[in-house]
This record gives C-alpha cells, structure tokens and sequence, in this order.
C-alpha cells in the first residue's frame, strides 16, 4: 500500500477536493458557447434531414471539445486518441489542432467579426433557448410516471414529432422540441412503421428520412405549462393526434422500457438520406 506521502495519492486527493469546482467552471465555459452549437447543429439538422440527433450532436462536440484540451497538458509523448470521425477529418483540421497545441491554448485566433459574447443576429431556433444549459455528464433523466412503459395502451394517442413542433411555435426548425425538452419520450418509427403511417396518410412516404412519434399528452402538457400557454405561435390544432395499431405500441412499450433502463436507442434501419 501507498501511504499518503506519494505523490500521485497526494495530488489525487486533492484534484478530488478541487473536482466539483471545476466542473462548475468547466460547465460555465460550455455554456458561453453553447449557443454556436445550437445554431449548428440545427442548421445540420434542416439541410440534412430530421435523422440528425441535434442533442446528440452538440454532446458529440462536447467530448470532443474535452478530448482535445487534453493536449494542453501532453508531455509531448502520449498521444491523446483521436475520435472517429476527426482521424477522418480534413487536413487544415489537423493543423489547426497542432496549431492551438503549440500555441498552448483552445481558443482560436481571433477574427473580424462577432465575438463569443455577442448575440447572434441570425439565430434559427435560439431565441427562446437561451434558459437551456449543458448539464455536463448529467444524463437526461428517465424516470417517473411519464416513462412507465404501463402508460401506452391500445388507446394511447400520438404525434409526429414535426406537427409537435409546429403546434408549439418551433416549426420553423426541425429538432428544436428535442434540444429544448431532451426529458419527453420520442420513438423512432423504422420503415415498417412509416408504412403504415403513410397508408393512413398521417405522413407522406419519406424514404430515408426520420421521423418521430410522440405522446400527445406529453406535448399538451408542454402546451399548459408556463412556457407555452401564454405564447401567440401555440397552434395545438396542426397536432393530429391518431392512434397506432397494437403491435407498434408494443414495440413503442419496449423502447421506453430500454431507454428507462439506461440502454441506447436501437439503430434505424433507414439508410442515409
């Protein structure tokens, strides 16, 4: 055994007293910029398509934003893994990473134009967000009455997830309802799914494209609560409800059941659009 004398022990304890505290400022520094990676990941969403995760996304770039500060302290001889998507990534990527490690700091050159500070003048899908804040690695809570799967019978209503948006004054971005309200349950429908919606004309074919079925009572909740009931862009009329057969609730039934009990969403079956 290691006494208290050692110095990995001794400073450990002490990152372990100082560790709440810089989390919290960590927490505010995301913050600041949080409003870029809204934007952007909105942006991906509506030029992509509504398969993009926006909440995901902006998490994806957190992790990396942390990976890659960890080059601030390399010794110059272990190398911090890349993540997959960046050792695929473009060359002028990698100088600018190689770039700010010599530089020994995370934030860019600075630029003609707006600084982090500054509210952005073209903002899709911000305004109104601004009270939304990363908790970092607090994951979304999915627990409670509203994530018992015993809730969806055969009488249980649902929306897609697009007229949810428009019903609540976001329908001019796709994805906005998910990064604002990351709590609400929301299942992908696979393709046998979109079948039958699109049969019953509740949604046009879409080929590869994602779409989501919400709990129309989760969103009328929303509606009544103090963010939405007094807004002039509530439209509870373009939500139209319907209710599923059977054999699609019961794979709803499942998916929360797997997503209350920590697991990940399945993959979509969709190709690419």
């Amino acid at each position: 055994t290691r006494s208290f004398t050692d110095p990995s022990v001794s400073m450990d304890l002490l990152r372990a007293v100082l560790q709440p505290s810089i989390n919290e400022e960590i927490r505010g520094i995301f913050n600041k910029y949080m409003k870029f990676f809204q934007t952007a990941a909105i942006n991906v969403r509506d030029n992509v398509g509504e398969e993009v995760d926006p909440e995901q996304l902006i998490q994806e770039t957190c992790r990396s934003c942390l990976e890659q500060a960890k080059l601030l302290f390399s010794d110059g001889k272990k190398v911090v893994p890349r993540l997959p998507h960046e050792q695929a990534g473009t060359k002028r990527a990698r100088q600018m990473d190689e770039e700010l490690s010599r530089r020994g700091s995370p934030v860019p050159k600075k630029r003609k134009g707006r600084p982090p500070g500054q509210s952005l003048s073209n903002d899709r899908g911000v305004s109104g967000m601004a009270a939304w804040k990363l908790k970092v690695s607090e994951p979304v809570r999915r627990d409670g009455p509203k994530w018992d799967p015993s809730r969806l019978t055969e009488t249980t209503t649902f929306v897609l997830g697009s007229r949810a948006n428009k019903a609540l004054g976001m329908g001019g971005t796709r994805g906005r309802l998910y990064i604002k309200h990351p709590h609400l349950f929301k299942y992908a429908a696979d393709p046998q799914d979109k079948h039958w919606l699109a049969e019953q004309q509740h949604m046009r074919a879409t080929g590869g494209k994602m779409a989501y079925l919400l709990i129309e009572e989760d969103i009328r909740d929303l509606a009544a609560s103090e963010d939405y009931r007094d807004s002039v862009d509530l439209r509870l009329e373009e939500l139209k409800p319907f209710i599923p057969p059977a054999w699609m609730t019961e794979k709803m039934q499942k998916h929360m059941e797997t997503l209350r009990r920590g697991g990940d969403a399945p993959p979509t079956e969709d190709p690419p659009e």
